[in-house]
């Protein structure tokens, strides 16, 4: 038997989740010698240590050439590490807030913060996946660590419906992945990415076309279910809910990017075998139905977790509307509300995927900072006894925040505002490079019902704001302690949003050389 013949150029691109699975490893190991009145303190700044650590050497594998490693199984390429650097970022912010959430509930663990590791070890690896087979393994490894991170605070019914409904609605979408995967393993004769455009291209015309239309369908539908995008969005609000509220912040920023970064380098590389217009009229058709839902549901809520549960879907949809611009042929000279349009002074030239890319990546880093400070605040504020009965998360605990505590009230306002497009924040300047480049690639009726739920969704964020700032406190407000992780992790979000908000330059020329794809 030959063995394959690996170099350590090979595992260069693990490094990032090795450091993660490491990192999970001592904690679960010291967690043996602790009694359970042991202070725990310093698991919470372990996680976040080993995440930058991680994130710090994805930052410097960014200017590595895009080359295939592991047989062409994997492949190391900048948009890969930019996604890697985003995971960390996530994981960062939502271990610090972790310590002071659980430790008000009596559940400060060291395999929470292991089972987080994990989970940001395999989405790491899902970002570098350039196999079929592959991918699958990657998206079961941080899908079984999150859930068992959803129901992980076991007292009460929340948790455990929470747990069991992602559980099976995650099996299920799981199955559908896997099925299409195999309709173009049939179709094609391979699962590596990078060896199946040719046969993509052969089976055109034959009998094996239907295997690979059905196939490509079944595989984005997969990949739907873990965007959050509808009709796919059903389990999101009451998994968001149930779930830890650090959990959720995880769920809905880190999960999010890196099941988007697969879904790009699957359907770059099938998008280049078939008629591109399939995946193009499956992806506008998904960003319609899910920017639009996704605000229309959020409007009437008053549980704000749940709001921005619904949020975090039409921030998918605004997603899909730069994944849909990848696929746009050349634009035709009229008015359609999916299709491309022919701009005035607009050019071939101008219509580039690097472009698209970049504004993915930015958006995804944007949201992330964004998502998980506003989950911050969110998790100080709820109590555990009124979990239960649904009013940990309702609007009147925000008011008067402002007269309570001044620092949180202004970072819930940036973060609001930020995910509302508003300037001077990050969330407007990814919203202007994603429908900028949606705009170049010709997606103008695409764009303008972007532009017009965004703006629809400003009524939910800024009543927010309104009950920090404009409502009394209310009477019998609890004192809201304060815990110096929390602070730090909110600060540093705070920080992001505002400062790459008034200054993006650093950041968009590292966007510059994260668009890179690599591609046979």
């Amino acid at each position: 038997m030959n063995l394959p013949t690996l170099t350590s150029a090979d595992f260069l691109p693990l490094i990032p989740a090795i450091i993660l699975v490491v990192g999970a490893c001592v904690l679960l190991l010291s967690e043996v010698f602790l009694t359970p009145t042991a202070s725990r303190g310093y698991q919470a700044v372990l996680a976040a240590a080993t995440s930058v650590i991680a994130g710090l050497v994805s930052l410097s594998l960014l200017f590595q050439p895009a080359r295939e490693v592991f047989l062409g199984f994997g492949a190391l390429d900048p948009f890969s590490s930019f996604l890697t650097f985003i995971v960390c970022v996530a994981l960062a912010l939502a271990t610090l807030t972790s310590a002071a959430f659980l430790r008000k509930r009596g559940a400060e663990r060291g395999e929470f913060y292991a089972l987080m590791l994990f989970a940001g070890a395999g989405m790491s690896l899902l970002g570098i996946s350039n196999e079929l087979i592959t991918i699958f393994v990657n998206i079961e490894i941080l899908s079984i660590a999150t859930y068992a991170l959803t129901s992980f605070l076991r007292r009460g019914t929340r948790p455990s419906e929470a747990g069991f409904k992602y559980f099976i609605l995650g099996a299920f979408s799981s199955a559908v992945l896997l099925y299409g995967s195999a309709l173009l393993y049939g179709a094609t004769g391979t699962t590596l990415l990078s060896d199946m455009v040719q046969p993509l291209k052969n089976a055109m015309g034959t009998t094996s076309a239907p295997l690979v239309y059905v196939g490509a369908v079944l595989v984005a539908a997969g990949f739907a279910f873990k965007v959050a995008a509808v009709p796919f969005h059903m389990w999101t609000p009451d998994v968001y809910e149930g779930a830890p509220t650090p959990v959720t912040a995880l769920m809905s920023a880190a999960v999010k990017a890196a099941a988007f970064v697969a879904l790009v380098r699957v359907f770059v590389t099938v998008g280049s075998g078939i008629d591109p217009k399939l995946p193009f009229v499956m992806f506008s058709t998904l960003a319609l139905l899910t920017m639009v839902a996704g605000n229309l549901l959020a409007i009437p809520q008053r549980n704000v977790k749940r709001m921005l549960a619904y949020s975090s879907i039409a921030h998918a949809g605004y997603l899909l509307l730069g994944v849909a611009a990848l696929f746009v042929t050349q634009p035709g000279q009229e008015f359609r509300l999916l299709g491309p349009t022919a701009l005035v002074g607009a050019s071939p030239e101008m219509v580039t995927r690097v472009d698209a890319l970049r504004s993915i990546l930015f958006y995804l880093l944007a949201y992330t900072v964004t998502a998980v400070g506003a989950f911050g605040i969110i998790s100080v504020l709820e109590r555990r006894e009124d979990e239960e009965k649904g009013t940990a998360w309702d609007l009147e605990r925000f008011s008067g925040l402002a007269q309570r505590r001044p620092g949180w009230a202004f970072a819930m306002a940036a973060f609001m505002l930020s995910l509302a497009g508003i300037p001077p924040t990050v969330g407007f300047i990814g919203k202007l490079l994603l429908f900028r480049a949606a705009v170049d690639a010709g997606l103008v009726g695409l764009t303008i019902i972007a532009v017009l739920s965004s703006a629809a969704g400003a009524y939910y964020y800024l009543r927010i704001v309104v009950y920090m700032y404009m409502r009394p406190v209310p009477e019998g407000a609890h004192v809201l302690e304060r815990n110096w992780m929390t602070e730090v992790a909110l600060i540093v979000s705070t920080a992001a949003v505002v400062l790459l908000g008034i200054m993006p330059g650093p950041l968009t020329e590292w966007i510059a050389q994260a668009g890179t794809l690599f591609s046979r």
